[in-house]
């Protein structure tokens, strides 16, 4: 039998503690509204990357587990949750825009105009690809809408691509805490993982990019 709201949200509370409080507010969030508690809650997650989907996807498959909400609730919600989020930040991409992100770019160091118009003519063909594929790599599934903002990829492409790849990744996260019970938050540990080599692999690129940059305005000038 499932138990009261009231105390699942208790028992969510509770495994809320070693998480620094993220759960605790997200667990309140789907204990206060459902699944569109779970659907703001990854909507600002979208917005702010720091929001981490490896603890309130978990948690939302483990809320439904105690009959908080159900599974197609909380698939629903998360994922309109994540194209909200993500058209949001399509928006600032889009507002900002091209010429804007053309004088921006005239202004960095190290950089030259062509490297921008490769990265345009990389999106052009890949844009798509990157949309769909980018909403299942932590970090970089928030950080791909603003691009694809800025190059103007059409709205309704780029809104079906992320529903679609944000409800794979929804799935596979809502799914292993329905099924871990109350050992949701392992799935944080695997994914925490996933996220800081995706981080450091980032910086390794840009340590690598900006080195080549400087050898080769020093050979420039000898």
């Amino acid at each position: 039998m499932h138990l009261t709201l009231s105390a699942a949200a208790q028992r969510l509370s509770a495994a809320s503690e070693p998480q620094g409080g993220i759960a605790g507010w997200a667990a309140g969030l789907v204990e206060t509204f459902g699944g569109p508690g779970a659907g703001a809650a990854i909507a600002l997650e979208n917005v702010f990357p720091p929001l981490p989907s490896e603890v309130i996807l978990p948690l939302t498959g483990f809320a439904a587990s105690q009959g908080v909400l159900s599974i197609a609730s909380a698939l629903f919600w998360t994922t309109l949750g994540s194209v909200v989020g993500a058209v949001v930040l399509y928006g600032v991409g889009a507002v900002f825009g091209r010429e804007r992100m053309h004088t921006w770019w005239a202004k960095l160091p190290l950089v030259k105009a062509s490297d921008l118009v490769r990265t345009e003519a990389w999106f052009a063909r890949h844009g798509t690809k990157a949309v769909l594929l980018g909403r299942m790599v932590p970090v970089f599934r928030s950080l791909i809408s603003v691009p694809a903002g800025v190059e103007r990829m059409p709205l309704p492409v780029f809104v079906a691509l992320t529903a679609a790849g944000s409800l794979v990744w929804n799935t596979v996260l809502v799914m292993a805490g329905y099924l871990l019970g109350d050992q949701w938050d392992v799935v944080g540990s695997y994914v925490g993982v996933v996220s800081k080599v995706v981080l450091a692999l980032a910086v390794v690129a840009l340590v690598g990019y900006v080195t080549m940059r400087v050898r080769s305005r020093r050979r420039g000038k000898s």
